[in-house]
């Protein structure tokens, strides 16, 4: 699908970029890694936690280069890219190790160069190698990667496929408002800034709804209705699907305002995006917060995949040769990660993955993805828990002890920020098909699991006072993954 997003013109352009992307990389080899995820999954602390545990040599077990001694250093340069905000690693490190509270989250792009020397574990690449990669990491909110499909997609497309997401049982309380409304719209009548405002505000305020902890749904396409950013009351955010569509639109209708305005958005707000970052992409990790929709219900789930099939098909894979990669960048591995994972006793990590790979399967099929590796893992980018029993009766159970944020409630309780508490999170079910059937779902059943949010943990010093680095689960996996190949 990736490639009908673009132009010929688009091609072109991207291909000068790429090419002197490439020439300067001759001397100074660069990977692009594009982090991102959908809504608090986790993008901000993965970036801060995997900088944070290579500058300060962390246990990577898993992580080759690591483990086998080779990297001499970690450290941060400038980054190439002046016209991108410069990713603040510093504040948010400080936030979790000194403060113990989680970052902002992503609002915008951000980038940041972290500088890797090593050695070759192979003395033929030693003779060629300098022994240097700059990783540039690339952050950017999902719920601007979700309107990359919309490139594809006509007014008509759009205003249908939204119709019918907003009819679903769980979306149609959320939708009612907006939908009442356009019912009433004739298409053909005049164009009038009210009653595209109102539209617009109603069906913002539906997405917005959609995305609460309650029902936890990821696919919310236009993205900067939720995240506007400086586009706030411009005419490009002033738009929204119609339900009756006229065949024949009359120029200076309210469906040629709306369809003007859809397109713009496309063309000024979806199209640069796409073209400066996403296709100057060499690896990826989508981040997911399965977890929330776990604790939503199988429609949540079902609306995690069809989110992870969009994002997929929006994605350039492939492996290029070295005359093709010199005009075009292709993505040849990507890693879909469940974070929060120690929200969860280890025992449950398993069925958490398989959990992930079938949905991610599933997406791969979907979106008709080939041409690069896609692998799943369950992980915590921070863990700010740790293991332990409790006696019940006769019963042991496995439990999870942190600290959960203030006015996180559990059975009634409320918890103040301070205290630090055992939690049996429960478990996931043995059979993955049980947590994508709908038939399962309503507001009558009970969530598989318990989930509270936790503060960062007290970092370990040693004798010496030195900070150890941020802990984590299955970090080291997600680093040998994404750039072990590398530095091999």
């Amino acid at each position: 699908m990736a490639s009908s997003l673009t132009t010929f013109t688009d091609e072109a352009k991207i291909a000068l970029d790429t090419l002197s992307g490439r020439a300067a990389g001759l001397f100074s080899p660069s990977l692009r890694l594009g982090v991102t995820g959908l809504s608090r999954a986790g993008k901000t602390v993965f970036i801060s936690a995997l900088v944070h545990n290579l500058i300060h040599g962390g246990r990577l077990p898993l992580f080759e280069a690591q483990k086998s001694g080779r990297i001499a250093r970690a450290f941060l340069e400038e980054q190439p890219d002046d016209a991108v905000p410069r990713f603040q690693y510093e504040d948010h490190v400080a936030a979790l190790v000194n403060d113990r509270v989680w970052p902002e989250s992503t609002r915008a792009i951000s980038e940041l160069r972290l500088t890797i020397e090593y050695e070759s574990a192979s003395g033929w690449n030693r003779l060629f190698s300098a022994g240097k990669l700059s990783l540039d990491i690339v952050d950017y909110p999902g719920e601007w990667l979700l309107d990359l499909p919309l490139l594809g997609k006509s007014f008509a497309d759009f205003s249908r496929e939204a119709v019918e997401l907003a009819a679903l049982p769980v979306r149609s309380d959320l939708s009612q408002a907006w939908r009442e409304l356009a019912s009433t719209v004739d298409p053909d009548a005049d164009a009038d800034e009210m009653t595209a405002r109102r539209l617009a505000e109603r069906f913002a305020a539906y997405l917005k709804a959609c995305k609460l902890d309650e029902r936890a749904l990821s696919t919310l396409p236009p993205g900067r209705f939720l995240m506007p950013g400086d586009l706030e009351g411009s005419p490009a955010l002033t738009f929204a699907p119609l339900m009756r569509l006229s065949e024949r639109r009359r120029s200076g209708s309210l469906q040629a305002m709306m369809e003007r305005r859809y397109e713009a958005y496309k063309t000024h707000v979806v199209k640069p995006f796409f073209r400066e970052h996403i296709t100057r992409l060499d690896r990826q990790i989508v981040l997911i917060d399965a977890m929330q929709a776990l604790n939503a219900g199988p429609a949540a789930m079902a609306d995690l995949e069809r989110a992870v099939t969009e994002i997929l098909s929006c994605f350039r894979p492939g492996r290029g040769n070295f005359l093709t990669d010199f005009f075009s960048r292709r993505i040849d591995r990507i890693l879909v990660a469940a974070t929060k994972a120690d929200h969860l006793h280890h025992e449950s990590h398993d069925r958490l993955q398989a959990i992930v790979r079938r949905l991610a399967d599933r997406a791969v099929a979907r979106a008709n993805f080939s041409g690069a590796d896609v692998d799943v893992v369950a992980m915590a980018a921070v863990r700010s828990t740790r293991e332990g029993t409790v006696k019940q009766g006769r019963e042991t159970l496995p439990v999870i002890i942190g600290t959960p944020l203030k006015g996180e409630k559990i059975d009634g309780e409320t918890f103040d920020g301070k205290t630090e508490t055992a939690i049996f999170p429960g478990d996931l079910p043995e059979k993955v098909e049980a947590v994508f059937d709908l038939s399962e779902s309503g507001p009558q059943n009970e969530p598989a699991i318990r989930f509270v949010r936790f503060r960062p943990p007290k970092l370990e010093r040693t004798a010496e006072g030195v900070t150890l680095s941020l802990p984590h689960i299955r970090l080291d996996r997600a680093l040998q993954f994404l750039i072990g190949d590398h530095l091999a």
